[in-house]
């Protein structure tokens, strides 16, 4: 894992020929626009920059995705989206045979995607389904959950398009379909095989369709988009717009740190600076620099106009190096960070 940030001198849209975009958090929250999102995503794409649109949400089909990204002013088609039912469906065909009869606790999303893969769809544990999909739906209640409950306890094996316990919705975070899985788990007391992010399957799906050689993940959570883009050996994106903030970014574990940091999608459409290593162990990205003495994290902002994520990346720097060379950073030190745009913590 590398200790630090990557530059890039090219803005990010014409460095890379694929943008594997999250939805929730980057591209609109709930049925809201998010500032700046239209405007970057359109830009990036005059640039040449192709977009797919990767979400865990497997509640819906991807001609509702792309409708209400064309609402938001995002003109996508239904095959610029690759969603967590379609990566569910696929992930079932490791476990079960097409034909195989399958429970399905979830949205017209993951219905459509598990029939078109040859499955037959049942309702009930008194089917004896072989498998048990699940995934989101707001109105999923607890007779769902318990029908999943008990197939898995009858020996159904039990696939899920994601495991996020939240989701970012206009009013605030609510629970995600990994809490609802965690039900399921709480109740039988067997792990679920997951298909959504932070498994990368989805991304190299969507890449293997698109044909792309340079591939930029863009996320807004680290411990799924992020994780997702590491594990896969991509170069992550993380936009301040939604679940994690910059103060996450600077404690985030290996696995989940991005390679690029930006307040929104604007950033798609700038170079982003490489912090670099000077005396008495300060980095310095651009005007703004941060060091860790001891287990402390010290910063030193740049001036009034300069780009406040650029002591985000001066401080991930330093923190990052400082606990990979085997030091402790004392998290109290670390504040959260203010950047215009980016929600409130």
């Amino acid at each position: 894992m590398s200790a630090v940030l990557l530059g890039s001198d090219l803005p990010l849209a014409e460095a890379f020929d694929l943008a594997l975009v999250d939805l929730d958090g980057v591209a609109y929250k709930g049925h809201e626009p998010i500032v700046h999102a239209a405007h970057g995503l359109t830009s990036a794409r005059e640039r040449g920059l192709r977009l797919v649109f990767v979400t865990n949400n497997a509640s819906r089909e991807p001609v509702s995705v792309s409708d209400q990204l064309t609402s938001l002013d995002i003109p996508a088609e239904p095959s610029d989206v690759m969603t967590a039912a379609q990566a569910c469906a696929r992930l079932l065909g490791d476990h079960v045979a097409p034909g195989s009869k399958v429970l399905v606790v979830g949205g017209a999303g993951l219905l459509t995607a598990v029939t078109e893969a040859g499955y037959v769809v049942v309702t009930s544990a008194d089917d004896q389904p072989d498998a048990v999909a699940q995934g989101f739906d707001p109105s999923l209640g607890w007779k769902d959950l318990a029908e999943a409950a008990y197939a898995v306890s009858a020996g159904a094996v039990h696939v899920v398009s994601n495991r996020d316990l939240s989701l970012p919705t206009a009013r605030g975070f609510a629970p995600g379909n990994g809490a609802l899985v965690g039900a399921v788990v709480a109740a039988t007391g067997v792990e679920p095989f997951s298909a959504g992010k932070p498994s990368p399957a989805m991304y190299a799906m969507a890449i293997e369709r698109a044909g792309a050689q340079r591939p930029l993940v863009v996320g807004d959570r680290l411990d799924t988009d992020l994780a997702g883009a590491r594990s896969g050996g991509y170069p992550g994106l993380h936009v301040l717009t939604g679940v994690n903030s910059a103060r996450d970014d600077i404690l985030a574990h290996a696995e989940e740190r991005p390679d690029f940091i930006g307040a929104d999608l604007r950033s798609l459409l700038e170079p982003h600076p490489l912090p670099v290593q000077g005396d008495e162990g300060w980095w310095t990205c651009r005007e703004a620099s941060a060091r860790v003495a001891g287990d402390q994290l010290e910063l030193r902002a740049g001036s009034a106009g300069s780009d406040p994520v650029d002591l985000v990346r001066a401080a991930c720097s330093a923190a990052w190096a400082h606990v990979d060379a085997g030091g402790s950073l004392d998290p109290a030190s670390v504040p959260e960070l203010v950047v215009p745009g980016a929600p409130e913590a």
